[in-house]
């Protein structure tokens, strides 16, 4: 594949990228998930931007350590090399937000109940397809698209001063 703009290219890049999705996803999905599950009121949403934070590392480690490697090897089976850049990227946003979504379903209600009890377990299957219908949908639509502008920005300058050098 040619040398995208759109992506990272670095780690530096990387980590840019991934601030940008993951802040932008955490602070969209998760009140909408606590306001289709406990109703949208200022009670909700003030008591979703406690547990934000926690929200926001825990993504950023399962994403780090344990849904890239997996997603990647996943996007390797079901592309061709002549496959879209936009075929990878759906596919990319695809198991992605699955993963991501199953494990949150569990973990996130854990870090917003501040204890682990079964309860997300037994509602798994109520909750998870809402959570990834929100998911996707965040993604696809919003978080993506921006960090993929900002990539494409920030090569754009580096270019510049490159030519200007």
């Amino acid at each position: 594949m040619h040398e995208e703009t759109r992506l990272p290219r670095n780690g530096k890049e990387f980590v840019l990228f991934l601030a940008i999705i993951s802040i932008l996803s955490v602070n969209i999905i998760a009140p909408l998930i606590m306001g289709f599950k406990f109703g949208f009121s200022k009670e909700v949403y003030f008591e979703t931007i406690q547990v934000i934070p926690f929200v926001w590392v825990c993504v950023v480690l399962l994403v780090t350590l344990v849904v890239n490697p997996i997603v990647n090897k996943l996007v390797q089976k079901f592309i061709e090399p002549t496959d879209s850049f936009n075929a990878r990227v759906l596919f990319t946003i695809l198991f992605s937000v699955t993963i991501l979504s199953i494990l949150l379903t569990v973990i996130g209600s854990w870090i917003g109940m501040r204890g682990i009890s079964l309860e997300p377990i037994q509602t798994f299957f109520y909750d998870w397809p809402r959570n990834f219908f929100i998911a996707f949908w965040v993604e696809i639509l919003i978080a993506q698209p921006i960090a993929r502008f900002a990539m494409k920005k920030l090569h754009a300058v580096q270019v510049r001063k490159a030519v200007n050098v």
